[in-house]
């Protein structure tokens, strides 16, 4: 009966020796870098240049992009354009519920999620949720889209069958990224009261509310479900914090650089990513459940704030536009942010 542990022992041994032979190897070679930059025409009916999540359709291989008024989808390995989803007015985040061939875009401007088909991107309905439409995602446990509205501090649940609102939550806070464990918990940032909400995905029930400090204004979340850790990025203090997702203990935290905005987890390789608006990727390693260490920062570019990961490749996809160099400031003004460029949005992939 003891052989069993022993041998436990020596595997995960055995797996952190790899692990960490594979951190010295990226270390070793320069580690991720910039691959493609695919550059794309200003969304039809859009005055600026605006852009949010991005998912990645491993499976699928398939990149949706958030582009203002459009949804733009690209092929996950050639960066060629696939299609677009068009006709709404604000968008920013996208669910893709493969099972039920079916996509939902949360579109703010209008107050709605938007739902379309995954082979043809056509739209097929819309589901009328609240102002400020923001995250969302899907929960295969419950088979429920969860789509965050930012201004109205709530959640907005939809059977992704049926496509009927079943619920709307008060989160009691402005809620960011979201991410699930696929067992039927739904974790979800809120940003203004710097704290991760737990929510079960079948009763609709708010069971935990975490504190993230010494994080603040979190923003970016991902989620290691394996070994139950989550990964949320705040912006006030500018630090990244692990989270134990079943008792919301602070485990280790890390500096970041300003503007973070999204996060992701690697479970082949254990690595975690932090973007941020100033141009960076902040990579880290889970040595082990309870053990994180840094790995190398990725100047990107400025305004590269979000990110997807495909999980077959380990590319990261960023997205920004060109910046005009900010004004000089007048006597006593406050310094003054670059403008961003019409018609300059472009795809940036790092790869190893």
């Amino acid at each position: 009966m003891k052989a069993f542990p022993r041998f436990g022992r020596l595997a995960y041994g055995v797996s952190f020796l790899l692990l960490s032979a594979f951190v010295l190897a990226i270390a070793g070679t320069g580690g991720y870098h910039l691959l493609n930059k695919y550059p794309f025409a200003a969304a039809e009916g859009s005055t600026r240049d605006r852009f949010d999540y991005i998912t990645v359709d491993s499976a699928a291989r398939r990149v949706y992009l958030s582009h203002g008024t459009e949804i733009k989808v690209i092929d996950a390995d050639s960066g060629s354009l696939i299609g677009n989803v068009t006709g709404l007015k604000d968008v920013h985040g996208v669910a893709v519920a493969a099972e039920f061939g079916r996509g939902f875009i949360t579109d703010g401007g209008q107050g709605k999620v938007i739902i379309f088909d995954l082979k043809t991107l056509k739209v097929t309905g819309e589901v009328k949720t609240d102002n400020d439409a923001d995250s969302i995602v899907y929960d295969p446990a419950s088979k429920r889209v969860f789509a965050q509205n930012g201004d109205p501090n709530s959640s907005s649940v939809i059977d992704a069958k049926s496509c009927a609102v079943v619920g709307t939550i008060k989160l009691g806070g402005s809620p960011e990224s979201t991410v699930v464990d696929g067992k039927g918990t739904v974790y979800i940032n809120i940003a203004d009261k710097n704290e991760i909400v737990a929510i079960d995905s079948h009763s609709l029930a708010i069971k935990s509310r975490w504190p993230v400090a010494p994080a603040g204004k979190v923003t970016g979340l991902a989620i290691d479900v394996q070994h139950r850790r989550l990964f949320s990025a705040g912006r006030n203090p500018q630090l990244l914090v692990v989270v134990d997702a079943d008792r919301g203990k602070v485990i280790q935290s890390f500096p970041i650089s300003g503007g973070a905005d999204a996060a992701a987890y690697e479970p082949e390789t254990g690595m975690i990513f932090a973007s941020t608006k100033e141009g960076m990727v902040h990579i880290f390693h889970e040595d082990s459940p309870d053990k994180f260490s840094v790995v190398e920062t990725v100047k990107t570019e400025f305004g590269a704030k979000t990110l997807g990961l495909d999980t077959k490749t380990h590319d990261l996809f960023l997205d920004t536009v060109d910046f005009a160099p900010a004004a000089t400031p007048t006597a006593g003004q406050a310094a003054l942010s670059p403008k961003p460029v019409m018609g300059t949005f472009h795809v940036l992939v790092y790869g190893r």
